[in-house]
């Protein structure tokens, strides 16, 4: 028996304000039933005995450690910049008193 009916489709389709014609909402109601049939399978599957998970494969870290490298002086960041005041860039400002 299908969990999906042509009038389960054409109410969705109306609340949606999508207009489809026959054919359509035939070949929606056949989709969304495939969709519904998946899922059922799928919630068959898992039991008391299945640990949930969220990735299938285990997880481990690869970032390098944080260290501090070499950095540019205030000076060297601001040798090409167009304005700079009290060793910061100076932009033109976007928003009027506040």
């Amino acid at each position: 028996m299908s969990a999906i009916s042509r009038e389960d489709v054409a109410h969705l389709a109306r609340l949606a304000h999508i207009e489809m014609s026959g054919a359509e909402l035939e070949r929606m109601t056949g989709e969304l039933d495939a969709i519904v049939d998946a899922i059922a399978s799928v919630s068959e599957a898992a039991g008391d005995d299945v640990p949930a998970t969220s990735h299938p494969i285990p997880l481990h870290n690869v970032m390098r450690e944080d260290v501090v490298g070499a950095t540019l002086t205030p000076e060297q960041a601001l040798q090409n910049a167009p304005d700079a005041e009290d060793n910061r860039f100076k932009v033109p400002a976007i928003l009027d008193g506040e």
